[in-house]
């Protein structure tokens, strides 16, 4: 048999080099891109060439054309969106995932990647608090881990009318009223357009963006109901009353989701988790592994409480592979057969960081927003618009026009980025802390940035 690994050695070997100069070059790189899609286009595309390449020179290749238009987004003093950093433990649990190559389906045909999936997420549940007989599954971001929820919600609610969702799909069946706060994310109301759900019905939100209890009651009423609630507002950190509203809801008979993006992580914290009081007892909860755990793209949790609505959404029976198949496979947790092993870098990240270690990184991206939003108080024409409880800072310069002008500046500048906004009818310029990696240097340069850019 020819041996395989001198086939891989000179592309991996190269894939390493320029691994390291792209890490190696964060601290003083800028972190925007130096030129845009359209010009990469022309180096990256064109006609496709008639015959092979070594696979070493398409990896040089690679890293030469795409390098300046890589956002620096593993940088410290990257603080668009909601986009955590990688840590060196998931990154080479990574790179192994790839190495492995399986196809994480089926309990009997890939028991490694299974077996550190199941630990992987009896792990996270414990962090979490959560039910310990929850399911997990590992999908591609918190977009697919509500889609997943609330699949099991619309199973589950449906069924518990009398409808049989399985057999005679949603044409004729009992409309699903989903209830959500005014400043949910858009992606609920995205996975509600996947599952034909149509549009839900909004409850008011107060001024940090928090649903209000009293509104929900009153919402509320007879036949198969979600409550959707949210731990983290992309703007303010802020996260729902989740007790007054679970308890509102499951005493109409609601399911309860809760969209934890970066949020629900603050429950890893002994000193943050009191801002969820409550969360566990709802029925669902999504949440994203590249956010605040920081492993690479692409994961996603979503955690059901009982598998049984779950599995009835998601389960599949074929006969090609029915006699391997058992009770608790992948396949039956996610919206997807074929997929990687995306659980096996959340292993790799929970090992490496323990308990008290997830709750130092928790902690420490509070405190680095804390630092954020003091030093850019400072700055003349600069007002912090909420109350900063998690790792969001949302900031106005007088003017919509004003505030749109320092946003410009910052990006242009190039020491960081700070992705512009509109929250509570203003523009605003968004920071969100996400990077394990963000240090004390990395704060005083970006608040440096948003200095010069409002003095100009």
């Amino acid at each position: 048999m020819t041996a395989r690994w001198p086939a891989f050695a000179p592309a991996l070997e190269r894939a390493v080099h320029h691994a390291r100069e792209w890490l190696l070059s964060l601290p003083e790189r800028p972190v925007r891109p130096s030129a845009d899609a359209d010009a990469l286009a022309a180096v990256l595309g064109g006609p496709l060439p008639e015959g092979p390449t070594a696979p070493e020179v398409v990896v040089d290749e690679l890293a030469a054309g795409i390098e300046p238009g890589l956002m620096g987004m593993p940088s410290g003093r990257f603080f668009g969106w909601v986009i955590g950093g990688t840590h060196p433990a998931a990154l080479a649990a990574d790179w192994l995932t790839s190495a492995w190559d399986q196809n994480t389906a089926l309990r009997v045909s890939t028991p490694g990647t299974v077996a550190v999936e199941e630990a992987a997420a009896a792990w996270a549940l414990d962090l979490l608090g959560l039910p310990a007989g929850a399911d997990v599954g590992f999908v591609t971001s918190a977009t697919m881990a509500n889609f997943t929820g609330l699949a099991a919600a619309r199973q589950q609610v449906l069924t518990d009318v009398g409808w049989d969702l399985d057999r005679d799909g949603l044409a004729g069946a009992p409309r699903v009223r989903v209830l959500v706060g005014a400043e949910r994310h858009e992606t609920v109301d995205v996975a509600l357009r996947y599952l034909g759900l149509g549009a839900p019905t909004v409850v008011p939100a107060d001024r940090q963006g928090r649903l209000v209890v009293g509104d929900l009651e009153r919402a509320l009423g007879d036949g198969p109901t979600i409550v959707c609630l949210q731990a983290g507002n992309l703007h303010s950190g802020a996260s729902d009353p989740m007790a007054d509203a679970i308890d509102a809801a499951h005493a109409h008979g609601a399911w309860v989701h809760v969209d934890g993006a970066f949020g629900l992580w603050a429950a890893a914290s002994p000193r943050l988790r009191g801002l969820l009081a409550g969360y566990e007892r709802a029925d669902s909860w999504g949440t994203d592994a590249h956010k605040t755990l920081n492993v690479p793209y692409d994961c996603g949790l979503a955690i059901v409480a009982r598998p049984e609505p779950l599995r009835r959404a998601f389960g599949m029976h074929a006969d090609y592979f029915a006699t391997f198949q058992g009770s608790g496979d992948p396949m039956e947790k996610v919206p997807e057969l074929s997929r990687r092993a995306r659980g096996v870098p959340v292993w790799a990240v929970l090992r490496s960081l323990g308990r008290s270690g997830v709750a130092d990184l928790v902690d420490t991206l509070v405190e680095r927003a804390h630092q954020i939003a003091d030093g850019i108080a400072t700055v003349d024409g600069a007002e912090i618009l909420n109350d900063v409880v998690f790792t969001q800072v949302s900031v106005a310069f007088g003017s919509d026009e004003r505030t749109r002008e320092v946003t410009a500046r910052v990006l242009a500048d190039g020491v960081t980025w700070m992705s512009g906004s509109r929250w509570q009818g203003r523009d605003v310029l968004r920071v969100s802390v996400s990077n394990w990696s963000t240090d004390d240097e990395d704060v005083a340069r970006s608040v440096d940035a948003v200095r010069r850019a409002a003095s100009t």
